[in-house]
This record gives structure tokens, C-alpha cells and sequence, in this order.
């Protein structure tokens, strides 16, 4: 086995039918004395109730929670918690909750307390993200790590199945990503491989009969394994592809994920020929890019970037900003590439994988990050 290093990243994680119940008692565990409470659209039902029990713990609550967390909207929710003197944030929802906790944690000395309704996973790494104008800017902090998570299946029952199926994709790509990204790892891989395994299980399973709690259980367990092997390894292209078309232009990120995901790993494959492999057992099927796209197919999410909004128009623009914008990636980020890889996604087609000669990979070649 090859060497590697391998952050455990702190935090407790409370998973379970009802834990949503044991909230009280874990802000109770950490010491929590002034509480902000944030809630999303798809977290407010439960806020109610939570509210009720936390009683002069509660110091201030926001429900107007905006996509890809403003940076206008950041600031007005530090400035709130600064006057509250507040020492915990709770936040309870999608990603958009979570990310706006993060946004404060970011810059005041408070601690988070996750409790996720969807399958997004922020809620389990130390990344953070706000945009400011039309561009999304993203880093890792390890203030931004939430000190707890709280997973409870039950809350994920009102998802309908046209949120959970592209939130599910959402965790499924990171999965995918964190199989080849910078700081993958044998034991990062091993959740990343499970997590794929359980999704492409179990998420069918809830969009075909949503109160199925044993299948929400298993797409939320798919969805933690993901998270936390996604905030070890790091991302790639796909991410980075997601983060500039949803600053730039204002696309729903679950639903980027539907459309992009197959179309970077046809884009990677060549570079990471063992990561493949482990999708492929993972999803049963040895044409992974042609697996995910039927995947999306399947439960009835968008697979073109024209259905979920992009402007044909501003596909040029959206290559230069993401070749601009590059992470590390196995394989080499060129314009061209990227301009016709959006030309695919935009139309809808369904992934063709490709030689290593046209991915300029060289024949035999297995990239580091994919052993």
C-alpha cells in the first residue's frame, strides 16, 4: 500500500429515527448558553418545535436563507449574532442553512450544531462558500466544521421526490470526486465507495415511495459517508464546475450535480482509471459516466443545463471562467475541453467516454490520486 496521510476530522455525529429529539441535550453536552437559530424553507416545520424546547437558550432566529449564501446576506446574519453575543448556531436544513452558519463561524468565535434536511453533506466538512456579486467564492476553515451533527431520517420525509433526487446526486458526486481528488486516501476511498454503493441502492427506493423510512435512512447514511469522505479527499473539476455555473448564473446546485456529474467523470476517466473501477462495483455497471446519467434518468431528475436555466449564450463565458478558476484535477483543465464538455451538458447528451490520446493522458498512465 502507498503512503498517505489522513486528517480525521473532528466533530460528533448523532444519526437515528428521532435524534432530531436529542438536540436539546447535545447543546446541553457542548456548553451552548446563547443560541442563534437558522432555519431554511425545508427546515422550518422542525424550527417550530425546536424553538419551543431550547426556551432562553434562543437568542435569535433567521428564516430568510438565500441560495449560495450572499455575501449581503452573510454579513447581515454576523452582525446579529455579534449583537446577541452568541456563542452556538444551530443550523436546521439544506445546504443554504448550513452555509450561512458556516459564513458566520467564519469570522466570529462560535460553534456549529448541524441538524441536515437534505442530502447535501456541508454539513460534515470544513468548507465554506459566499457570493458576492455573480461569482462564488469558496475555502476550507476548521472553524467551519460543525462540533456536531444531527442526522435523523425523519426530517428528510418531507423532501419531495423532484429535491431528494438531485440532493442525492449531489452526495453521490462527492463520492465520485473524493475517489480521485487530491487527498484521497485508502480509508477517505472506503467511505467514498460505500456511500456510492448505498446511494445507487437506495435512492430509487425514495423517489419511487417517499415515506419509505428505511430508504431515507440509507440515502441519509450514503449521504454522511459521502460528506466525510468529500471533506478529507477534496473535489475536482465537477465541483468547481457546479460552484462558478451557480455563482455566475444562479442554477440550483442540487440540481447541477444531475446535470454535470457524468459528463467530469467521462471528462476524468481516462486520468483515474482505478477510481473508476471502484464506482463501477459500487453502481454495478462498468460504463460509470453511462450509469450515473441513467441514475439521474431514472429518478426523474434534469440532465441538460438548458432545463435547469443556462443561457446557451453564456456557455463561452462559463468555459473561461472555469478554466480560470481550475483546481488541482487529474487530468490536465484546457478550454477546449471544458467548452465542449459544457456544450454536452447543455444539450443533454449522454457521456461517450474518450481515449487517453484525446485526454492528453498518456497511454498506461494511472494518476496518483486514483491508486
Amino acid at each position: 500500500m502507498r503512503a498517505f496521510t489522513y486528517d480525521a476530522l473532528p466533530g460528533r455525529v448523532v444519526f437515528g429515527v428521532h435524534a432530531f429529539g436529542r438536540t436539546v441535550d447535545e447543546l446541553e453536552r457542548i456548553g451552548a448558553q446563547r443560541v442563534l437559530l437558522i432555519a431554511d424553507r425545508s427546515g422550518r416545520a422542525s424550527a417550530d418545535e425546536l424553538r419551543s424546547k431550547m426556551a432562553d437558550r434562543l437568542v435569535g432566529f433567521i428564516d430568510d436563507v438565500l441560495p449560495h449564501v450572499p455575501v449581503e446576506r452573510a454579513e447581515e446574519a454576523r452582525r446579529q449574532a455579534r449583537e446577541a453575543d452568541v456563542d452556538v448556531v444551530v443550523t436546521l436544513g439544506g445546504g443554504s442553512a448550513t452555509g450561512l452558519g458556516k459564513a458566520i463561524a467564519l469570522e466570529l468565535p462560535v460553534r456549529l450544531l448541524a441538524i441536515p434536511t437534505t442530502y447535501a453533506g456541508s454539513e460534515m466538512t470544513p468548507i465554506w462558500g459566499v457570493t458576492s456579486g455573480s461569482r462564488k467564492e469558496t475555502g476550507r476553515a476548521a472553524r467551519t466544521q460543525p462540533a456536531v451533527v444531527i442526522y435523523d431520517p425523519v426530517l428528510t420525509l418531507s423532501l419531495p421526490p423532484s429535491i431528494a433526487g438531485p440532493s442525492g446526486m449531489n452526495a453521490l458526486a462527492h463520492c465520485a470526486e473524493a475517489l480521485y481528488a487530491d487527498g484521497a486516501c485508502p480509508i477517505s476511498s472506503l467511505m467514498a465507495e460505500e456511500g456510492a454503493r448505498i446511494l445507487a441502492r437506495s435512492l430509487p427506493r425514495v423517489v419511487v415511495a417517499p415515506h419509505d423510512l428505511e430508504a431515507r435512512s440509507d440515502v441519509l447514511a450514503g449521504a454522511y459517508l459521502a460528506a466525510a469522505s468529500f471533506a478529507v479527499a477534496g473535489t475536482g473539476i465537477h465541483h468547481k464546475i457546479c460552484h462558478v455555473l451557480g455563482g455566475a448564473y444562479d442554477l440550483p446546485h442540487a440540481e447541477m450535480h444531475t446535470v454535470v456529474l457524468a459528463h467530469a467523470l467521462a471528462f476524468n476517466a481516462p486520468a483515474v482509471p482505478h477510481a473508476l473501477a471502484r464506482l463501477a462495483g459500487a453502481l454495478g455497471d462498468p460504463d460509470v459516466p453511462g450509469a450515473v446519467y441513467e441514475l439521474a434518468h431514472a429518478i426523474g431528475a434534469p440532465t441538460s443545463l438548458a432545463a435547469i436555466g443556462m443561457a446557451y449564450e453564456d456557455l463561452d463565458e462559463a468555459a473561461d471562467l472555469i478554466v480560470a478558476a481550475a483546481p488541482t484535477n487529474p487530468r490536465p483543465v484546457t478550454r477546449p475541453a471544458i467548452r465542449a464538455l459544457l456544450q454536452d451538458a447543455f444539450d443533454g447528451n449522454r457521456p461517450v467516454a474518450i481515449s487517453n490520446a484525446e485526454a492528453g493522458v498518456a497511454d498506461g498512465h494511472v494518476s496518483r490520486l486514483a491508486r
